[in-house]
Parts: C-alpha cells; structure tokens; sequence
C-alpha cells in the first residue's frame, strides 16, 4: 500500500498522475426490465392460477354432474348443451380480442411514426422559421449598407456641387457647367443603383413581360456569373397570364436552384425547363418547373444543401403542388415542382 502511493526511486508522479486519472470500468448492472413484460407476466401467472382452480374445484364438487342432475328435468330446453356453445363464444371472444389487439398495435405503430415524421416536419419549419429571420436581417443589414455607400455619399456629392453653384459669386460658367456635369454623372450612378436595388427586391419584367422573360433575364445574369456553366432555359406554353403567387414561386424556384448550382453542385451544363399544359383542360392545367445539372449530386434524403429545399417545398405545397428531388453522388441534381394553375389565385401579401 505504501509503496502504491509514494513512488521509489525508478517510478514516476506523471505515472501515478495518470493511473489515477485512468477511468475504471464501472460495475455490471442488469438491464432495467420491460415493466410490461412483467405486467403480461403477472397475467398469464393469473390466467393459469385461475384455470388450475377452477378445474380442481370442478373435480372436488362435480360441478359437471351436479349441472347435468339440475337440468335433467329440463332436457327440452337442451341446456346441457349450454356449456359447449359458452365454450365456443369464449373462443370466439379470443380470436376476436386478439385481431383488435393486433390491429390496435398497428394503428399505434402508424401513430407513432406520424409523429415522428410530423416532429422531424416541425424541426424543419422551426430551423426553417429562424434562417428567414436571419436572411431577413441579412438583407435589412444589406440594403441598409447599399443605401449608405451607393446612394447616400452621392447624394451628399450632388447637394455640394449644387450648394456651390448656389453660393458661387463669381457665376463662372465653366465651373458651373463642370460642377452641373458631375451632378448628371452622380444622378446617373444613383439611378443605376436604384434599378439595381429593385431588381434584387423583385424579379425584373415579371409583372409586364411575364414568367418566361423574367426567367430568361435571370438566366442571363446568372450567365454572367458563371461563366464556366451552360446554362439553357425553355419554355412550353403560355406564362403572360398566371397568378402572381405562382409566378413568384416559380421564379424564386429556379433562383434557389441556380443558387444551389453556385455554392455546391460544380457543374458544366443547367438545364431549365417550364412547361404548361392547358389543352388537357381546366382541371390539369399546371405549371411544371424543371432544373436539372449534372454536378456531384448528393445522397437521396441527406440535408447537406441547407434549408433553401426545404422553403421551397413549403412555398410549392402550399399552393398545392408537388416537389420532386432526384439525385445520387457523381449523378447530377433533378428538380421537378408542379405547381396547379387553378389553386394558385391568392395574392401575394
């Protein structure tokens, strides 16, 4: 013992330091027991004690024959049979405890996974809700920063120039015609910027030109930065007269896919198709958004990309549509929504 806590001459503290530090395996416990186990247990002990009883207190009273005595006079009613058809309910009753038990598990297993599926649903809205918060803020922080560096120092550059065409005694034009050229130049970045702004609020041409001219002017700014991509958009049928909700979420579903493309899929060829299909009547007319890449793809199921698919599943159902994803590593991206015209008629708040 003594030699365990005070080392010699040819040990070491740091030795000692780490024996005690060494974690000790903690001693065996049983399992905790399955208390329904025990319950049904408890039950089949019950059931069989019972059974053993009431065949030993049959045998000991002749229960049998004491009941066949008592219902000799009344053999016309045929109650000696009485026993024999309680007997079959009593099996009836059994079998049919059973299915209900059986179909009650089952019902309870199908309960159990909607909720874990409705849990994992409210998991997403939840991360959902709180990445729209922080875009949100982002974009506020955004604007709020182009509106300082792009609109408020020229702004400030134009009201001096203009303060000194103002206050100039002298009235020389040559000044006055260069300070007053500054100012046009300024008035041109600030319109620019302005437009720009707008164009990152809402899509440019959606109201006037339609769907298929937004997208197209979407593509080609995507065009421009990624240079190494070919992108390709196509268009089957008429998009000039869509509801404004459906026409935003297409438009912002091929914004998010070109985005995605962006940051993580490194392809070399997008391919983007809209179609709608009219002719098959009312009932079927949909608009059917299309954007597939041939990038690394990703594991059907696996959340690596964000929560940018899960808003826009949430943005395509809620207009009664349906949201396609296919995709495996080294195979591309395939995004398929379709989004049903005739539901589609709520504005946009």
């Amino acid at each position: 013992m003594w030699a365990r806590l005070h080392p010699g001459p040819g040990s070491s503290t740091a030795s000692l330091a780490d024996a005690a530090l060494e974690p000790r395996p903690l001693p065996s416990a049983s399992p905790p027991k399955d208390p329904l186990r025990r319950v049904r247990r408890r039950d089949a002990l019950i059931v069989a004690a019972l059974t053993v009883a009431t065949w030993v207190v049959c045998a000991i009273f002749n229960v049998t024959e004491m009941l066949r005595r008592l219902t000799a006079p009344y053999e016309r009613y045929q109650l000696d049979e009485v026993p024999t058809a309680l007997l079959v309910m009593g099996l009836a009753l059994t079998w049919f405890a059973t299915r209900r038990y059986n179909e009650a598990r089952r019902e309870i297993a199908r309960r159990k996974s909607a909720e874990e599926r409705l849990a994992a649903v409210l998991a997403d809205n939840r991360r959902l809700a709180q990445q729209y918060v922080e875009l949100q803020e982002a974009e506020r922080k955004a604007l709020a920063r182009e509106l300082h560096d792009e609109l408020g120092q020229y702004l400030n550059v134009i009201k001096i120039d203009a303060v000194r065409i103002r206050d100039d005694p002298r009235g020389d034009l040559q000044a006055v015609h260069g300070r007053a050229g500054a100012i046009v130049d300024n008035c041109d970045h600030v319109h620019g910027a302005v437009a720009s702004l707008i164009r990152e609020l809402r899509p440019a041409g959606l109201d006037d030109l339609g769907l298929a001219a937004a997208l197209e002017h979407c593509v080609q700014a995507w065009r421009t930065r990624l240079p190494e991509v070919a992108l390709r958009l196509s268009a089957t049928g008429d998009f000039t007269a869509l509801p404004e909700d459906l026409a935003v979420t297409a438009y912002r579903l091929v914004q998010e896919a070109l985005t995605n493309v962006a940051k993580h899929s490194a392809a070399h060829r997008v391919t983007i198709h809209l179609d709608r299909a009219p002719w098959r009547g009312p009932p079927d007319d949909t608009v059917t958004v299309t954007v597939e890449d041939d990038g690394t793809g990703t594991e059907p199921g696996v959340a690596g990309r964000g929560l940018g698919l899960i808003g826009m599943r949430e943005r395509v159902i809620a207009l009664r549509g349906g949201l396609a994803i296919e995709t495996s590593p080294g195979q591309g991206f395939k995004l398929t929504a379709r989004i049903p015209v005739r539901t589609a008629s709520r504005p946009l708040s």
